[in-house]
C-alpha cells in the first residue's frame, strides 16, 4: 500500500511516562505503516524541558504558531512529589500547557467520545457535553508566595503613566499563603469569539458561568466583555435558532447534571479544567475525551485531555502489560491530520484521520476494549479486555481493510 503524502509538517510535542510510551506505539501501529509522516519533533519531556530551562515550549508554541497546527502528548506539571521523583529538576517547572495556551491565546474545547455501549452516570444525558475552557491566566499564570510573620499584604498596578492604584489584601495576625492573579481584556475577548463561533460551527446552545456576585470586578468583566461580544453574533445564532445565556457556576452545575446534553459550556480557566475532567470521567473514561486548542487565528493544537498515567508507568517499568486507554491519544493523532489535510487541501489525509476514528469505534463496537472501559459497558454487552498493544493492533486491523 502506497503511504499517504503530507506536503506541510505538522508540530509534534512528545510528553511523559505511559503516554509517551502510547505516543511511540500509536505512531509505529496506527500511522507511520499509512502515512509518509512529516513532523517537526520537540521532546517536552520532564527532563528535557529541565535540560532547555523549559525554552523547548517555548520554541514548540512558536513553531506551531508556524505551521499552523500541533499535536501533544500529555506531560508531568511538578509538584513537591514530582521534584522528590526527580531529583535532577532544577526548578518546578511551570505548566507546559499553560505556556502554551498563554503562547497561543486560544480557547481549548473538551467533548467526550461517545459509544452506545457505554452510558454516562449521569443517566439523563443523552448527547456529548462540549466544555469550552478559557487557557489564558488566572491560577495558571498566577504568581504566589508564603510568609510567616503578622502584616499587611497589598496589591499595586503601576501604570506606564506612573500612576499607581493600591488595595489592601488583607491583614494578618501570622502565617499566610498569598497568590495574585490576572487575566487580559484581549484574551477575554478572544475567548468570547471563539466560544460564539463554534457554537455557531457546530450549531449548539451556548452556556458561560462564573462567579461575579464574589469576584464583582475580576468576574464581572468575564460576563460583560461576554455581553458586549455577543452582540456581534446575535442575528447568526437567532437564524440558527440556538441560544446564549449566563449564569452563576453553581448554577450551571446544577443545571447541567439536570440537562440532557448537546451543548456547550464555556468556563474560566481553572473551572474548565475540573469541569471537563468531571463531563469526561461521567460519560465514561478520562481517557475517552477529545481536547483541541483553538488560536484566534486559527492555529490549533490537539491533545489528549488526561495525564500521563502514572501508575501504568510504573508497572510498565517492572515488565507488566498493561491495558491503558489510547482512544484520547489516538484521536489527537487524527484530529491533527484531519486539520492538516483540510488546511493543505489533501483529502486523502483528511479521509484517513477519518477512517482512524472510524476503526476506533468500530473496534470498540465489537467488543474489544481496554480494562477500563469493560468494566462500564451496559449489562448484555459482550467486552473483552485487552492490553493497550492487542488493542492497537485490532484498530489497525480495521483501518487498513478500510484503507484497502
Amino acid at each position: 500500500m502506497e503511504k499517504i503524502q503530507m506536503t506541510t509538517p505538522l508540530v509534534e510535542m512528545d510528553g511523559d511516562e505511559m503516554t509517551r510510551i502510547l505516543w511511540a506505539m500509536i505512531k509505529e501501529t496506527l500511522i507511520l505503516p499509512f502515512v509518509d509522516l512529516k513532523t517537526e519533533y520537540y521532546d517536552l519531556g520532564l527532563l528535557h524541558r529541565n535540560d532547555t530551562c523549559d525554552q523547548v515550549t517555548v520554541d514548540a508554541a512558536n513553531a506551531t504558531k508556524k505551521y499552523g497546527v500541533a499535536v501533544k502528548c500529555a506531560t508531568i506539571t511538578p509538584n513537591r512529589q514530582r521534584m522528590e521523583e526527580y531529583p535532577q529538576l532544577t526548578e518546578m517547572w511551570k505548566s507546559p500547557n499553560g505556556t502554551i495556551r498563554s503562547i497561543l491565546d486560544g480557547t481549548v474545547f473538551r467533548t467526550p467520545i461517545c459509544i452506545d455501549a457505554v452510558k454516562p452516570v449521569v443517566k439523563n444525558w443523552k448527547k456529548p457535553i462540549t466544555i469550552a475552557r478559557h487557557a489564558y491566566g488566572d491560577v495558571y499564570k498566577a504568581v504566589d508566595m508564603e510568609t510567616t510573620e503578622p502584616g499587611t499584604a497589598t496589591l499595586t498596578f503601576t501604570g506606564e503613566s506612573g500612576e499607581a492604584k493600591t488595595l489592601t489584601v488583607q491583614k494578618v495576625d501570622g502565617p499566610a499563603v498569598w497568590q495574585g492573579a490576572h487575566n487580559k481584556e484581549s484574551s477575554i475577548r478572544s475567548f468570547a469569539k471563539a466560544c460564539f463561533q463554534y457554537a455557531i460551527d457546530t450549531k449548539q446552545d451556548l452556556w458561560f458561568s462564573t462567579k461575579d456576585t464574589i469576584a464583582k470586578v475580576y468576574d464581572g468583566a468575564f460576563k460583560r466583555i461576554f455581553e458586549e461580544e455577543f452582540e456581534n453574533y446575535k442575528a447568526k445564532f437567532e437564524e440558527l435558532g440556538i441560544t446564549y445565556f449566563y449564569t452563576l457556576i453553581d448554577d450551571a452545575v446544577a443545571r447541567v447534571i439536570r440537562s440532557e446534553g448537546g451543548y456547550i459550556w464555556a468556563c474560566k480557566n481553572y473551572d474548565g479544567d475540573v469541569m471537563s475532567d468531571m463531563v469526561s470521567t461521567a460519560f465514561g473514561s478520562l481517557a475517552m475525551m477529545t481536547s483541541v486548542l483553538v488560536a484566534p487565528d486559527g492555529t490549533t493544537e490537539f491533545e489528549a485531555a488526561h495525564g500521563t498515567v502514572t501508575r501504568h508507568y510504573y508497572k510498565y517499568l517492572k515488565g507488566e502489560q498493561t491495558s491503558t486507554n489510547p482512544m484520547a491519544t489516538i484521536f489527537a493523532w487524527s484530529g491533527a491530520l484531519k486539520k492538516r489535510g483540510q488546511l493543505d487541501g489533501l483529502a486523502e489525509l483528511e479521509s484517513f484521520g477519518e477512517k482512524l476514528e472510524e476503526a476506533c469505534f468500530d473496534t470498540l463496537n465489537a467488543g474489544i476494549m481496554t480494562k477500563d472501559l469493560v468494566g462500564l459497558v451496559e449489562p448484555g454487552f459482550q467486552a473483552t479486555a485487552v492490553n493497550s498493544q492487542e488493542f492497537l493492533n485490532a484498530i489497525a486491523e480495521r483501518l487498513q481493510k478500510k484503507l484497502a
